[in-house]
């Protein structure tokens, strides 16, 4: 009987001591970091972005205009030189990468309103790195630059245009995360976009972003970085530590219907959009503490755009990097000296330190997002009135699925302040908490702590599109 009672004891113990190994896999909080994920971000090479920019600087101009079929200058012999460089990539990747040029026929759009003279045919590059977990592998992440560039004018396609910063810095740091992150395996699919005509109206980016639609792609969220390699503002501050996030609030494609719901209940500052900064703020500054991450709450910079709107206006998140101080004389200007002051997006002014640190930060949340389960799907809250907050949600597919977390704030903090896992459950009360007075979230953890961006709720029965 002693012999009995000892085996089970032991038993017991082992069992005891699994189960709090589980939780601390489990638990893993979100100050901690995944070591893998830190031993990629730590492989990204500034010097590998400096050749890279000052290789497309190398072309002369990369205007969407300019000459298509010269080996040496133009933005076709920039393409081909993209379109190679992933190809090599992708040979590291074990057979998970594919590469394609993703090429159409842009109609004219003339002068004064438009900038495509005469017909020309845009090309995007699309590295694909496929995700491993069947249950995840049609969830899609997009990161993406554009290699097109301009001098004064952007339907000039023969004057020097070396696009340094704008915008082969934000080329270079998705080459150089593609370059790290290709031999890695993620349970989603991530896919590197170096894109065109973006100087002509978002040209490449709209026909990708309209493709994906169509195609029925579920891309859950997309980065775009454009104008990531200045360090020296205009205004004289030097600022090499901080990168601007933008996202809008209130979401591009919102339906009447969807309206009348924010409107009723909140939720102005709790798009998707805005639930991917947050993250990538959390994310990021785990990873690169060095570095902050400035939430700009709009969309883009103040009256201007980029490659992320055409998603937006297709109902997927996204979100612009910027560096924090633009200097205007070395962006969309001819190279010249006047007065003793150079003018021109040359390499020159770049600081290829800060761009590996912005995608540094890039890379942290792409992978972290790649690998964390989905977030989840249609967070209802009941609206009675009530001192208790009560959420409920769809339970996720990931086999690696460890449970939820319930994340809240008080309605003027910028980013969740509060969360409690609640384990492997689909509805949860907030007991003593009202949701008068605080914004609720979930978001979905896995087993080895990876965490989704959260999901806002919307009141149970007003029907989501």
């Amino acid at each position: 009987m002693r012999r009995l009672l000892f085996v089970i004891a032991l038993i017991v113990a082992a069992s005891l001591e699994a189960g709090v190994a589980q939780r601390r896999a489990v638990h893993r909080t979100p100050k901690e970091i995944d070591p893998e994920i830190a031993r990629m971000i730590a492989e990204i090479d500034a010097r590998r972005i400096e050749q890279t920019v000052r290789k497309l600087v190398s072309f002369g101009t990369r205007n969407t205009l300019s000459a298509q079929d010269d080996p040496k200058r133009g933005i076709g012999a920039a393409r081909d030189w993209i379109y190679a460089q992933f190809l090599d990539i992708s040979r590291t990747s074990g057979g998970r990468m594919t590469v394609e040029k993703q090429s159409f026929l842009q109609e004219a759009q003339p002068p004064p309103r438009g900038r495509v003279p005469q017909p020309t045919v845009i090309t995007n590059i699309i590295a694909i790195l496929r995700g491993t977990q069947p249950e995840s592998a049609d969830r899609v992440y997009v990161v993406s630059g554009h290699y097109d560039s301009m001098c004064g004018s952007p339907t000039d396609a023969t004057c020097d245009a070396p696009g340094a910063n704008d915008d082969a810095s934000g080329v270079a740091a998705v080459l150089e995360m593609a370059r790290v992150m290709a031999r890695h395996q993620f349970d989603a699919t991530i896919i590197f976009a170096a894109v065109a005509g973006e100087e002509q109206g978002l040209l490449g980016s709209t026909y990708f972003a309209e493709q994906a639609k169509r195609k029925g792609m579920r891309i859950a969220a997309m980065f775009t970085n454009d104008i990531i390699g200045n360090t020296l503002g205009g205004n004289g501050v030097r600022d090499p530590f901080t990168v601007r996030v933008f996202s809008e609030g209130v979401p591009t494609s919102e339906t009447p219907e969807e309206a009348r719901a924010r409107q009723s209940v909140g939720g102005e500052n709790d798009s998707p959009s805005r639930q991917l900064a947050r993250f990538i703020k959390e994310v990021g500054e785990r990873y690169v503490p060095s570095m902050r991450v400035w939430l700009i709450y709009r969309r883009d910079r103040y009256g201007r755009g980029g490659d992320h709107i055409p998603f937006l206006q297709r109902g997927y998140p996204a979100v612009r990097f910027t560096e924090p101080h633009e200097n205007f004389r070395h962006q969309h200007q001819n190279v010249r000296t006047e007065n003793g002051i150079v003018y021109g997006d040359l390499p020159e002014f770049v600081d290829y330190q800060y761009i590996a640190r912005v995608a540094r930060i890039n890379a942290a949340a792409l992978a972290e997002l790649a690998r964390a389960p989905a977030a989840p799907r249609d967070v209802r809250i009941n609206p009675r009135p009530s001192d208790d907050t009560e959420l409920e949600w769809e339970a996720s597919v990931e086999p690696d699925l460890a449970g939820y977390e319930i994340v809240w704030r008080e309605t003027t903090a910028p980013v969740w302040t509060n969360s409690r896992f609640v384990g492997r459950v689909t509805r949860y009360t907030v007991r003593g908490l009202s949701k008068d007075n605080y914004f609720f979230g979930v978001r979905a953890v896995d087993r080895a702590g990876h965490r989704s961006p959260v999901s806002y709720p919307h009141p149970a029965g007003a029907r989501r599109q």
